[in-house]
């Protein structure tokens, strides 16, 4: 007897007031991960385990709100439509039509905490460290919002919770032609997003790693991040020309394990010339 698979009809708005004009799904996810990195900002600050003042969360979390969204919309165009973005530059304002890079985010991120960390006299790894403690909610909740859209799906298969995508085939396809797919976007929010977030919360809380190491827990957060990237595309559809064989976000998570090896060796030189100094 033939699986009777899930066809995906959700709504990208919470709220619609025309086709193309409401309160969409995927800005919620900004929204809720721009709050609860705030709320464990604050939580940090008041733990005395963060040196961001609690009166300068507001003004850190507006620097990454403009972070986020640069970075990302560039990456995305950069690093996944570089043809269009020539072409056609205006549709980098076009945000109605999606378009993000998380890559793109993780660049957007480190030039804020750099211009914060200076206006503030706050060291750069220790601001680099907090948020990486704090910015996989963000991703959960932003994959979560990819589903809901029902874009980035999953390649083709026959598992039983497989989801038919019908913007994955032609318009003109009746939906019992439509082959199933993983559900892929959920498993990268479990695994970039909530699994990285316990881990990330685990190391903060259980031990002194953001005080003793500074750049050691985001050096983990990066490796950490790329694997799981890794892990996901296996089951993702790749939404772009493969590169040396390897989907693009494989191919990019290589540069963050490159980087998180990079924070790990500096932090550990950190430690090292304190140790010295203090002998």
């Amino acid at each position: 007897m033939p699986i009777a698979y899930w066809v995906h009809n959700l709504s990208p708005f919470l709220i619609r007031f025309t086709d193309t004009v409401g309160i969409r799904y995927y800005g919620l996810s900004y929204m809720l991960g721009f709050l609860s990195a705030a709320w464990l900002l604050r939580q940090y600050a008041l733990a005395g385990r963060s040196q961001v003042r609690v009166e300068k969360i507001s003004d850190l979390i507006v620097i990454l709100v403009f972070g986020v969204l640069l970075g990302g919309r560039l990456g995305y165009f950069i690093l996944y439509q570089p043809e269009t973005f020539l072409t056609d530059p205006s549709a980098l304002f076009k945000i109605w039509d999606g378009g993000m890079a998380s890559h793109g985010g993780f660049v957007g991120v480190g030039i804020a905490l750099v211009w914060f960390a200076r206006s503030q006299k706050i060291p750069f790894l220790h601001l680099c460290d907090v948020i990486a403690a704090s910015a996989a909610a963000g991703l959960m909740f932003g994959r979560i919002a990819n589903f809901i859209n029902g874009e980035l799906w999953g390649k083709i298969t026959d598992v039983p919770w497989a989801v038919i995508f019908p913007h994955s085939a032609a318009p003109s396809m009746p939906i019992f032609q439509i082959l199933p797919r993983h559900p892929s976007q959920l498993y990268q929010a479990a695994l970039e997003g909530a699994l990285l977030l316990a881990f990330m919360q685990w190391r903060f809380w259980k031990c002194d790693v953001v005080r003793n190491k500074p750049g050691q827990l985001t050096g983990e957060f990066w490796l950490l991040y790329a694997l799981m990237r890794m892990i996901g595309e296996v089951f993702r559809e790749p939404d772009a020309a493969l590169i040396l064989g390897m989907s693009r976000g494989t191919f990019y998570s290589f540069f963050l394990v490159a980087g998180g090896f990079a924070f790990i060796g500096y932090s550990r030189r950190w430690v090292f010339r304190r140790s010295k100094s203090s002998e």
